[in-house]
């Protein structure tokens, strides 16, 4: 049985795009309507705050779904750097996850929330709890390969340091699939000073994570280094 839980809420308004637009990593501007991606509001050091699933119903409503640790938080956020847009946050209660390729989508109706959580560490799709708020950096958790992260869309919260080692450099660690013997790895835990966790769930004889890690590392440590979709497998640097 997971513990994992998710919250959702409406933002309604003719401010509510312009608002997320300075907020999130993802272009809300170039968003299609009706599908989900995987988004994060940064704090000013570059790294995520606030992961969220965003869904754009038109520029004037959009539908956010955070996991239910974040959720409280990230309404404070929302209201209080939006106080003054024209736009509405209001609660829609409890959602449920749903695997879409290498996205997720959420219905009211119940799921196996510890089938998805498999799911979505097989298909690299890793997401921020409150245990790990503030740890990551977007382009170590591949979030601009799953369309989660947009380099050319203008300022938002932490993007000046977002877009320097976009431009001037590559992360020393990235988003890694392993499979391992043992204790399941908490969110946030050290493997080993180069490795730490971000999303796992256990399995037969062990557990499988996703974890940041410098790829070095991972051959040090007795765990299996697991394939992730090939849209997720490239090298997370700038093409050059």
């Amino acid at each position: 049985m997971s513990d994992l839980a998710f919250s959702s809420f409406t933002l309604n308004g003719p401010d509510a795009q312009k608002f997320l637009q300075g907020q999130v990593t993802l272009n809300a501007e170039a968003l299609a309507e009706n599908v989900t991606r995987y988004t994060g509001i940064c704090s000013l050091k570059g790294r995520i705050q606030f992961g969220l699933w965003l869904k754009k119903v038109n520029p004037e409503s959009f539908v956010i779904a955070a996991t239910a640790d974040q959720a409280e938080e990230l309404a404070k956020h929302i209201k209080k750097y939006g106080a003054f847009s024209r736009m509405k946050l209001e609660e829609a209660g409890a959602v449920y996850p749903v695997l879409n390729g290498l996205s997720t989508d959420f219905t009211a109706a119940e799921t196996d929330i510890a089938t998805w959580q498999l799911q979505a560490i097989q298909a690299g799709q890793a997401w921020i709890t409150a245990a790990t708020a503030e740890l990551f950096q977007p382009q170590e958790l591949r979030l601009h390969q799953r369309e989660g992260v947009h380099y050319d869309k203008g300022c938002y919260l932490g993007q000046e340091v977002i877009a320097r080692l976009w431009f001037k450099a590559k992360p020393k660690a990235w988003l890694h699939a392993i499979q391992g013997a043992g204790a399941v790895p908490a969110p946030g835990e050290q493997l080993d000073k180069s490795v730490q966790a971000v999303n796992s769930a256990a399995v037969e004889n062990g557990y499988i994570a996703l974890v940041i890690a410098r790829p070095e590392a991972l051959a040090e440590l007795d765990v299996t280094v697991l394939d992730l979709p090939e849209s997720l497998s490239g090298d997370v640097a700038r093409p050059a």
